[in-house]
Formats: C-alpha cells, structure tokens, sequence
C-alpha cells in the first residue's frame, strides 16, 4: 500500500524550509523524530511508494518558484488563507500576493488539489475593542467559488500555555474564548454565507459543530484518502491516523508527517498559533 506524506502539520515546509525538503525527497528517505517521546525513524519514499504529497502552507510562494523539483509527484495543497491581520499573522505576505498563489495553484494542479483552509477564527481584545479575523471571509469565498475551489475547513482557536505565554508580550491584548453556543452561532453564519457561493464547509477537530445538524456544515478530515484516490487513481487504505487528535474529532487518514517543531521552527511567528516555538531571550527554543 502506498504511503501519503504530509508536510507538514508541524511547520510550513513551503514557505520556509524547500531546501532541506528536496533534498531529503532526491535522497529518498526522511529522518523523523516523535516530537512527544523523542523516537527516531528513518522513513524511505519514492515516486513509487508515495500516493501523494500533501502540503501545508499560508505562502506558497517559493514553491510556486520550484515546481520542476515537483515533477511526476502527487500533490494536494491545504493552504491557510484567512482575512489578513498583521497582529495574528506578521510573517506571512499581503493577502492579494497569497490569492494570487492560489489562483495558480487551481490552474496548475486543478482546484480539487487545492484545500482552501479558514484556520483558526480567531476572537481577541485590543485596546478595550473586541476583534475577529471574519472580515475577509466573505471576499475569499467569492474568490475561492470563482476558481472552483469547492470547500473551506474551519477550526476555532484552541488555548495552549505557549499561546497563552506569547499573548502576554503584546501590550493592552487578550485572545477570547467563544463559549459553544457562540461558536456554533458564527460557524451557522459561515456556512449560510459560503452556501450562497456554493462552497461546503468542513470542520476540523470541532466535533460539536459538526454535530449540531447546521446545514452546509460536516466533518472532515485535512488528510483525505478518498480524495487522493479520485485524483490519482491510487489504493489507500482509508484508516483513521491514530497519530492524530481522533479525541479532539480529527478525521484525518494515515500519513506520516515529516518536519519538525524544533528542527524546522515555523517563522510565520503566527501569534495564535500551537506550533510556533515560544523562544527565551537569548533565541533558544523553550
């Protein structure tokens, strides 16, 4: 059975660390480190072994830059693309230049390669005001529909003591925690808004949204065999990834993920983000 490689959940691969990524995909193999209890394991791929390669990314640019080094591979894109806010998301380029990387992506791979991804909706005080990260998403919809792009998934901010550290070195600033009748309310808008559009909205790790029976709205998992098999006609097994938030409601299929927290720090430097390493003074990792 063919193996699909995700990279990655723990860092944008694309955006920052190209380099490193092709020249362990030329090698043929991946070094893995358990970022929970520190196992190593050497992971062998080819064309031939591999079903697909699934990217994560908020800027794909470079790649975009470097597509030859992604021929007679497999691909599926997830890209983050939420209203822009310098604040949540300083590392990141102007939203127009990201829609634009999109657009090209859509054209090149087909828009059912491409998984538009609304993550996370994020609420925070700033300067006594109440905040959102909802104000472009109706225009990304528009944009997204017109390109054939077909669904969106969405998550809600979830708290970590690293979040929690960070928020606290931006003056006169909080991140809010929507209790569940709330989020189900914004959640309910999302999906009647992205229905005029015709664009379904999946939920990742957010079981009691998908659960509330909102119409436009199902779950879904980020990794998709079904999906890789109607693309590139391969096998897969269709077995949940046990490596994966399945608590939480995560739906997502086997992978291996490759990158690292420590090895390959994400510099998007997102402030609410669970996989941006919080650092100390002097830089080292913490």
């Amino acid at each position: 059975m063919k193996t699909v490689i995700s990279a990655s959940r723990r860092t944008d691969i694309p955006a920052f660390y190209l380099d490193w990524f092709f020249t362990r995909l030329d090698e043929g193999m991946f070094t893995l480190t358990n970022p929970y209890n520190g196992r190593v394991r050497n992971v062998q791929l080819s064309r031939q072994s591999v079903a697909a390669l699934v990217f994560w990314s908020k800027d794909y640019g470079p790649l975009l830059r470097r597509l030859d080094r992604l021929s007679g591979w497999n691909c599926v894109f997830n890209f983050t693309l939420n209203s822009y806010d310098p604040l949540l998301e300083p590392g990141v380029p102007p939203l127009e230049e990201r829609m634009e990387q999109m657009a090209a992506l859509a054209r090149l791979f087909t828009p059912q390669a491409v998984r538009w991804r609304f993550d996370p909706v994020v609420f925070y005080h700033r300067d006594g005001h109440l905040y959102d990260n909802l104000h472009d998403f109706s225009r990304l919809l528009e944009f997204a529909a017109g390109l054939g792009v077909g669904s969106c998934t969405i998550s809600f901010m979830d708290p970590y003591r690293k979040i929690e550290r960070r928020q606290r070195a931006v003056p006169d600033f909080s991140f809010e925690y929507p209790d569940s009748a709330r989020m189900l309310a914004v959640a309910s808008r999302m999906a009647s808004t992205a229905e005029g559009y015709g664009v379904k909205i999946l939920t990742c790790c957010e079981p009691e949204i998908a659960a509330a029976g909102i119409g436009n709205i199902e779950a879904a998992g980020c990794i998709d065999h079904a999906l890789i098999e109607r693309l590139f006609g391969v096998q897969l097994s269709g077995r949940r990834d046990r490596g994966q938030r399945s608590g939480a409601g995560c739906l997502c299929n086997e992978s291996v993920d490759i990158g690292g927290y420590a090895g390959q720090p994400c510099r998007c430097d997102c402030l609410y983000c669970y996989a941006n390493p919080v650092t100390d003074s002097k830089g080292n990792l913490r």
